[in-house]
């Protein structure tokens, strides 16, 4: 699949390094990418992730949105508060809404953004393989995420629509104020049991 990834911090450079092993042909763009260049990636991709800051999403420029029309658009993003200890966004909409409402002729699906960076590129604990949830209002959107997801070695679970955001957000508040306030380090995920 042709993928484009904006965004090279942690989640995206992981993401992008992750995808092209499995195969993929990925492509990468960042604040020094010229805005033409990364509207001619979004343009030829099959599948976008946004792996950028949440309040970056309503600063993305015209021409990028418009490439984004009729994409699968990944949003890999957290509504954080500037010292990551909360949210700013939550449970009566989410940003995976917010940034559906502002990119609306894409298909946002929500995923990636309740794992760790560090642990993107190492979905197998001990305790099991780290549970992945992905949402969004697209069923064959999702498929293909949930399909991605898997290949990446996660436990990659279909949650339903987009409005579910407002609960895999938290998760990641949730993990923060664990690894961080309770200091058990970013090493950690989670893990979904089944009988």
């Amino acid at each position: 699949m042709r993928i484009s990834v904006i965004g090279a911090g942690n989640v995206g450079s992981v993401l992008a390094r992750r995808l092209t092993e499995t195969g993929h042909d990925v492509t990468t763009a960042n604040t020094a990418t010229p805005v033409a260049e990364v509207a001619a990636q979004v343009s030829a991709a099959e599948l976008v992730v946004l792996a950028v800051p949440f309040a970056a999403v309503a600063g993305l420029d015209e021409a990028v949105k418009a490439a984004l029309t009729g994409k699968i658009v990944v949003d890999a993003t957290n509504p954080l508060a500037a010292d990551f200890m909360s949210l700013t966004v939550g449970h009566t909409t989410s940003g995976g809404e917010q940034v559906a409402a502002a990119l609306p002729g894409a298909t946002v699906v929500k995923a990636f953004n309740s794992v760790f960076a560090g642990r993107l590129g190492a979905p197998d604990t001990d305790g099991g393989t780290l549970f992945l949830p992905v949402a969004g209002d697209d069923d064959a959107a999702r498929k293909t995420v949930v399909e991605l997801g898997a290949q990446l070695g996660f436990d990659a679970v279909d949650v339903g629509p987009l409005a579910n955001a407002r609960y895999l957000e938290p998760v990641i508040e949730l993990l923060i104020q664990l690894a961080f306030g309770k200091g058990m380090g970013a090493d950690i995920g989670l893990v979904l049991t089944r009988k």
